[in-house]
């Protein structure tokens, strides 16, 4: 009985969502273009229904002391952090919830059991110790929790949440002390995977070591849910509150560090060269090498057994992420956004050099000037791209790819996809580390909004830069899957299963179409900076992106995300017919003219003719007497009365009677058939018989009262001889073979292709600089 309860809920729950959706089932309209209403959360004193936050938006803060040691023998961190937790919510708290995303890594993770898994021909080690789940020592080791006096606090750990019971509740405006002692060993990034770890390198028997999500965190609580203490899978990223951090990290001393903020201490952890060349960067017009080639080659064979501590301060961030190697190259150079220097920075590898030192840091200041031109200006001091075979961000700091063969040449792909990561990577600052949404629920606000902008700054790096994601027809293969192989946009994180076109291509895909085609760049771009700025430093919902770019505007686009983010239709409109039709001039001379035109090309059919060159001898011809009147008259002959029959109708037409008559219009009606489902503007291109051209949009709300099918009649001086719809493939249309008047066929093409595997970032397919070497 629980279980068919259970699946009744289920049931009425999922019916009441699609009734949501379709407030009038059954009918050709009154569906698409209804508003929103229910799906969104009502507006409140804390969120506005303008899309701002309201008069009493709250959030909380969270500031962290941390110390941590870096063992790189026993590939071990320890750490000790005090967090000043501040309560800015109206709510008594009587417990606190902490992440511990490292213990995403233990053998006993829940997330290694709700991934599914077979058996193929070929079994790595990975795929076999997720399947066995293998004992590690792998997850954070807590060692004390106590409150600031130094009195121990009971705690529970549930997988990756760790929930810490108060002594006493913490009321609204009041704050918290509290201190944790913790370590884990670090796990080897290239084989578990994950975010954060280390990479070995046996060629010169070193470590790089990215240290991410690797304290204990605070989780957010929020007005719209309370806490979000929803389990950390692996996949959905992070929700965290902002705060100060100042972080002490000890290493060995011949490490270099880059991390979140600032480094406080660098005249004592640099050798008097670094320090005067990191003294250069901050006027130099190109990047400084502070750690150069020659220092890291160095490094990497004369290992030190001292340590040194690095001290760093960031103000304002959500998160803090570091590298730390021997085995590092350092560049930095100064870079200006609105008057304010920035440090743009890269470390990376010798095998990265060939790409890195010619390309990372002025990706990561052009990064900096195109975000801050369409969102705001970079608030933070310093931006970091760090080479590690890898994609993932962090405030100030983000870890990228991109490596040169052995020879130092490199595949186009490789260097594309390299800028591609690094714009990626660096314009995460804006989206989710400011503009602070929560990864965990909606992967798309911070991927799809920061794919977007990556595909404003890659086209602005380079005119025929080859966007992978952003352009319309580029989503046409997704959204033409099956529908059971598709979810919405506005689905949760952990339960997408084409997760790249889902949470990066689609929404990025959807914000392009709305800034070109639907709104025009004037109003996005306007609308879009005024979310940024509402938004900056705090935690924004869906519904606070779609009300603000609608009250910013005036343009109502509840359809748009009706379509394209809570439904999985596509675009597919056709082109039916086209119908001709001319007004008729009146003029006997020049209808009976056209008239016997048509008579005879409908007279004049194959039979006539052979039956002719066959020689026939008709019965008219052999016996005369047959033929009459009908037999000779000329039926298209202008009578004498025809040009005053025509004087008088046009003497009595008014004066925009004889305009419109004098106009001689063409007049074609089009018919168009919405079959993919998502309503979208219509756009006609129309070729002349001149071989000029013309296109013409109809918006999108010529379908709001018939849905399905639509017919538009238009008015043109000059005859026609084709129509297509979509001629700019603006719109993601699935099928473009039903775009046109007359149809066209289109051809389709196949490749024969080996499928492969290659680690993220490495060279794959020709090398034509590898081979223009061999020849020279």
């Amino acid at each position: 009985m629980k279980k068919r309860l259970l699946l009744l809920a289920a049931l009425f729950f999922s019916v009441t969502t699609y009734a949501q959706l379709l407030t009038n089932p059954g009918s050709n309209h009154g569906n698409k273009f209804e508003q929103l209403g229910t799906i969104l959360s009502d507006p409140n004193s804390y969120r506005s229904a303008s899309g701002a936050p309201g008069p009493a938006y709250w959030q909380q803060r969270a500031d962290y002391l941390i110390n941590a040691e870096l063992d790189e023998k026993k590939l071990l961190l320890t750490g000790a952090e005090t967090i000043t937790y501040y309560n800015n919510s109206p709510d008594p708290l009587s417990y606190l919830w902490v992440q511990l995303d490292e213990n995403q890594n233990k053998s006993t993770s829940d997330n290694k059991l709700t991934e599914t898994s077979k058996m193929t021909d070929k079994m790595s080690y990975k795929d076999l110790s997720g399947i066995i789940r293998a004992e590690n020592d792998l997850g954070v080791k807590i060692i004390k929790i106590t409150d600031e006096k130094g009195s121990p606090l009971p705690y529970v750990i549930n997988n990756t949440m760790m929930r810490i019971d108060l002594p006493a509740t913490l009321k609204p405006n009041q704050k918290y002390i509290l201190k944790i002692s913790w370590n884990y060993k670090i796990s080897d990034r290239m084989v578990t995977g994950g975010r954060g770890g280390y990479e070995y390198f046996p060629e010169d028997d070193n470590y790089l070591f990215t240290i991410t999500q690797w304290f204990p965190r605070m989780a957010v609580y929020s007005d719209f849910q309370g806490w979000q203490n929803k389990q950390f899978e692996g996949r959905g990223e992070f929700a965290l509150a902002f705060g100060n951090y100042k972080v002490n990290m000890t290493v060995p001393a011949d490490h270099v560090v880059g991390a979140t903020g600032e480094c406080q201490n660098y005249a004592q952890v640099l050798s008097g060269a670094g320090l005067k060349r990191w003294n250069d960067a901050q006027t130099a017009k190109a990047p400084v090498e502070v750690v150069n080639l020659s220092d890291a080659k160095s490094a990497m064979t004369k290992k030190s057994a001292a340590k040194k501590t690095w001290t760093y301060t960031a103000d304002n961030v959500r998160d803090f992420a570091w590298v730390s190697s021997r085995r590092l190259v350092w560049d930095a150079m100064a870079t200006y956004v609105d008057g304010k220097k920035i440090m743009a920075m890269s470390y990376y590898g010798p095998e990265a050099y060939p790409l890195y030192n010619r390309y990372s840091t002025k990706a990561v200041a052009h990064t900096l000037k195109v975000y801050s031109k369409h969102t705001i200006p970079y608030p933070y001091p310093v931006a970091i791209s760090v080479e590690a075979s890898n994609g993932m961000e962090y405030p100030m700091i983000c870890f990228n790819y991109g490596r040169a063969e052995k020879d130092g040449t490199y595949t186009e792909a490789v260097k594309y996809g390299m800028i591609g990561v690094i714009i990626h990577e660096v314009g995460h600052n804006f989206f989710p580390m400011i503009v602070n949404s929560d990864e965990r629920q909606w992967s798309w606000m911070d991927e799809g909004l920061n794919t977007f902008c990556q595909f404003l700054a890659e086209q602005e790096w380079d005119n025929q830069y080859p966007s992978s994601r952003g352009p319309a027809h580029k989503i046409i293969d997704y959204m033409k899957m099956p529908k059971d192989q598709l979810e919405p946009i506005m689905t949760n994180s952990e339960n997408i299963i084409n997760f790249g076109p889902n949470a990066y291509a689609k929404p990025a895909t959807a914000l392009n179409i709305l800034r070109e085609t639907i709104m025009g760049r004037e109003l996005f771009d306007y609308a879009f900076k005024e979310y940024a700025k509402r938004w900056a430093f705090k935690h924004p919902t869906p519904a606070d992106l779609f009300r603000t770019m609608e009250d910013a505007s005036a343009v109502d686009l509840d359809w748009f995300w009706r379509g394209w983010f809570f439904s999985t239709d596509p675009v597919d409109i056709a082109l039916n017919d086209v119908r001709y039709y001319r007004m008729n001039s009146m003029k006997q001379s020049i209808e009976n003219t056209e008239k016997k035109t048509a008579y005879d090309k409908d007279a004049n059919y194959i039979g006539r003719e052979r039956n002719r060159v066959a020689g026939i001898k008709f019965a008219v011809e052999q016996d005369t007497s047959l033929l009459d009147f009908y037999n000779k008259f000329d039926r298209f002959e202008v009578t004498k009365t025809a040009d005053q029959d025509f004087q008088t109708y046009y003497a009595a037409l008014s004066a925009e009677e004889k305009k419109l008559y004098e106009s001689r219009k063409n007049f074609y009606e089009l018919e168009f058939s919405n079959i993919g489902g998502l309503v979208m503007p219509i756009l006609i291109e129309w070729t002349y018989k001149d071989g000029s051209k013309e296109i013409e949009k109809l918006p999108a709300y010529i379908w709001r009262k018939n849905e399905n099918k639509v017919t538009k009649v238009f008015a043109k001086d000059k005859e026609v001889v084709s129509v297509q719809i979509d001629p700019n493939r603006e719109t993601a249309d699935i099928d473009e073979s039903n775009n046109s008047w007359p149809r066209k066929s289109q051809p389709s093409r196949f490749e024969l292709f080996k499928q492969q595997q290659a680690p993220r970032g490495s060279s794959t397919g020709a090398n034509p600089m590898q081979e223009s070497r061999k020849k020279s």
